[in-house]
């Protein structure tokens, strides 16, 4: 496994058409209650895209559907040209999905560093793709350089999101799913954050699929965004496009 920690070179023409994470015409929810109804998107090759939506309408739920948390009622989800319906969320994390999950998810018992090793444990079952290593999570957080060994509850909300993305990062994704990262931050903080994300993305060059309530800095750092309402895309564009269209805040 090689290792991440320098910049890579990007396409001079920008994204590419390839389609790396195709949700197909889905239905999912939990038991009988359903709460996605035939949704559908994808990502490709060098993007970010947004999920935008009021709360309730079904942007966590289809995070956790990719993520292999939840199953998935009708539809197909396909990574990189492979179907994920029934591998559950170990199988999707070792085929390099990796899902932040809104509140974060860290262990708050745990020192910083022994979470970003929980995170490296998954990256330590697969061949095939760069290893991300705590220095390369260290120098994107610095921050959490100079507290390493201390618990990761006492840290402030920015800090543990640091801790739950630098986590996500040591499994050595293909594929990130961040769902609410600038919950609880500070006005100020939430664009450090999203840029953060920006050079993760950038510097290691995976796909980024980000729910975000602040909408004005998600389709900031964002190549293409879908707006979710009631469990259905109602639209979907270039981010800069929707940032434009007065006509869209309607729809939150």
């Amino acid at each position: 496994m090689t290792e991440a920690g320098t910049s890579l070179a990007s396409t001079p023409d920008g994204p590419s058409s390839n389609v790396v994470l195709e949700v197909q015409s889905v239905d999912a929810g939990y038991g009988a209650h359903t709460v996605l109804r035939d949704v559908s998107l994808d990502v490709r090759e060098g993007e970010i895209i947004s999920l935008l939506g009021h709360n309730g309408a079904g942007k966590s739920t289809l995070l956790r559907a990719i993520a292999g948390a939840i199953g998935v009622a009708k539809g197909d989800i396909r990574f990189r040209g492979e179907s994920q319906i029934g591998h559950g969320s170990a199988r999707v994390a070792q085929d390099g999905i990796a899902l932040v999950p809104q509140g974060r998810g860290i262990f708050p018992t745990l020192t910083i560093g022994e979470n970003l090793q929980l995170g490296a444990g998954v990256a330590r079952r697969v061949t095939d793709r760069p290893t991300v290593t705590q220095d390369f999570v260290l120098d994107l957080f610095p921050a959490l350089a100079r507290r390493l060994h201390e618990e990761a509850g006492t840290l402030s909300g920015g800090q543990q999101q640091m801790v739950a993305i630098g986590t996500a990062l040591m499994a050595s994704p293909r594929f990130l799913l961040l769902d609410e990262p600038s919950t609880g931050l500070a006005p100020v903080l939430v664009q450090t954050m999203l840029d953060q994300i920006q050079a993760v993305h950038r510097e290691l060059e995976i796909g980024v699929l980000i729910v975000e309530q602040n909408i004005h800095e998600a389709l900031r750092v964002s190549d293409r965004a879908y707006v979710l309402r009631l469990g259905e895309i109602v639209r979907e564009g270039p981010a800069a496009t929707l940032l434009d269209d007065p006509d869209i805040w309607g729809l939150f």
